[in-house]
């Protein structure tokens, strides 16, 4: 019962994975009318399905056994730290938070190695040190093409008529190779714990991971792509190349080094360089680089945090672990909340003083 509610969980969560982050590769294709919604959902979902079965390999191998031993993963564990990972981003999803699928996975298994002192902690800081590279080179990476995309030679041959239709193939296959991209590396975020747990094998988690993350693209990724295509509709084609092939490149990489990178936050970081090319340092504005941040520390910790204190709770037995854990959080959201009423108080009392 437990295996088949894991197996359940798992192949939910890639749906969700395959709604969500695949479906928004061909925003950029379908907000530009290159592609109609139903024709680029469909070649998305193929795409996707692909890139997990050729290449996700070696992302499921980091997550079934390179975070944590896989000697770590019984069947209970497992499906705690899918649920965690799955809880974190429905919660996220209620207050409104954008949370990384990769790192919210990655958070849950190192829960799971918390509890039973089994981290690999150099792979961990390898992970992280991918985390912080990538959006800054996808960042730089940006800003060197959008410059030489200004050139007056490239703009010379921009404007010519047949540049139109090579760049409408262009950006559909730039988004191809970024569905691709999120098969290679996000079909882990789901599979990964039932492999390393051995509920399933490698080659036939990834089949029915990837199946499913493709019919999440075809069941639920109308909505993201709807809204992907509208917020990018003044992003010129060329540019959308840029993003698209950028991302692409940079996850297909790590996917190969077996590295679970956050493909929005990379993908963010390219549109910002862009951004920063056409519109100088206003783009960087504050809110943005905290979102940024914000996104990058709350994703992991959150599920970590959820997946240590559920299998301390339903595994271990072990309440005191999760009282102090409770304690902390009161404590943290208490100083918060005195932190957020000081400043009328303040106000208050200076007001007094002046009267």
């Amino acid at each position: 019962m437990i295996m088949f509610m894991a197996i359940i969980i798992g192949l939910f969560f890639a749906m969700n994975i395959g709604g969500s982050g695949a479906a928004a590769s061909m925003g950029i294709a379908y907000g530009s009318n290159v592609i109609s919604k139903w024709l680029a959902l469909l070649l998305c979902s193929i795409a996707v399905f692909l890139g997990a079965w050729l290449g996700g390999g070696e992302v499921v191998k980091t997550i079934g056994s390179g975070i944590v031993p896989s000697s770590t993963f019984s069947t209970p564990i497992a499906l705690i730290v899918l649920a965690s990972a799955a809880s974190s981003l429905f919660l996220a999803n209620i207050f409104g938070i954008p949370l990384s699928t990769s790192e919210v996975a990655v958070g849950s298994v190192i829960g799971a190695g918390i509890v039973y002192q089994s981290i690999f902690i150099s792979n961990v800081l390898w992970i992280m040190l991918f985390w912080l590279i990538t959006p800054l080179l996808a960042f730089v990476i940006a800003i060197i093409a959008t410059t030489f995309l200004k050139s007056k030679y490239i703009k010379r041959v921009m404007l010519a008529p047949k540049a139109i239709p090579f760049l409408s193939v262009l950006v559909i296959f730039m988004g191809l190779f970024e569905a691709f991209s999120a098969g290679m590396n996000n079909v882990a975020n789901a599979i990964g714990p039932l492999v390393g747990s051995g509920i399933l094998s490698k080659e036939f988690g990834i089949f029915w991971g990837g199946l499913f993350v493709a019919i999440g693209v075809l069941l639920l990724g109308r909505r993201v792509l709807e809204t992907n295509g509208k917020k990018i509709t003044t992003i010129k084609l060329e540019e959308g190349c840029v993003i698209s092939g950028t991302g692409a490149s940079i996850v297909t990489v790590a996917s190969l080094f077996g590295i679970p990178v956050p493909l929005t936050q990379i993908t963010t970081s390219s549109i910002i360089g862009i951004g920063f090319v056409n519109h100088g340092k206003a783009v960087l504005k504050k809110g943005i680089v905290v979102q940024l941040l914000t996104v990058w520390i709350v994703s992991p910790v959150l599920s970590m945090l959820l997946s240590y204190t559920l299998i301390q709770l339903f595994i271990e037995k072990n309440v005191y672990p999760i009282i102090v854990m409770v304690s902390v959080l009161i404590s943290v959201f208490g100083v918060w909340f005195l932190l957020k009423r000081q400043k009328p108080i303040i106000h208050l009392e200076a007001e007094k003083e002046s009267n």
